[in-house]
């Protein structure tokens, strides 16, 4: 059978009492204390199974502002990462497109931190791949309207 708040409050400030010395004043300050703590705890449990019981996946914060500078907050579990991998998403029952969908964002939006697309952006003009994408559409282009 569990204890109650009120028989573990009187445990902890009994082993307080055993290992120092304590007024009358200090002891009903620690075990108000101690209870108060006891209380919120459980309180912050007893909430943590209700979340965790229900599927309701409410967003806590703006979509937008989960992608910052050097990490993407997962707006399913809270977790804090470079990138969302696919294997994540997946632990969610997601897709990235889904998710993207789910959450309000754009289907162009990387999922990984601002500062690790913005390097991956500049190796890329680096290596010429604007210029390389260019002329790869025109190639097409003209391919296209020369067959029809």
């Amino acid at each position: 059978m569990s204890k109650t708040l009120v028989q573990m409050t009187a445990e902890i400030i009994q082993s307080q009492i055993t290992s120092k010395q304590m007024s009358t004043e200090e002891i009903k300050a620690a075990l108000n204390e101690t209870f108060q703590a006891l209380k919120s705890l459980q309180d912050a449990e007893a909430g943590g199974m209700l979340e965790t019981e229900t599927e309701a996946t409410a967003t806590v914060m703006d979509p937008k502002k989960s992608i910052q500078k050097n990490k993407i907050i997962c707006l399913e579990c809270g977790q804090e990462f470079k990138m969302l991998s696919p294997k994540h998403l997946k632990s969610h029952g997601l897709t990235s497109r889904e998710y993207r969908k789910k959450h309000g964002l754009s289907a162009r939006q990387p999922l990984c931190a601002k500062a690790l697309s913005e390097r991956r952006s500049q190796s890329g003009k680096e290596r010429g791949l604007p210029d390389n994408l260019r002329k790869a559409i025109v190639a097409r282009t003209k391919k296209k309207a020369t067959s029809e």
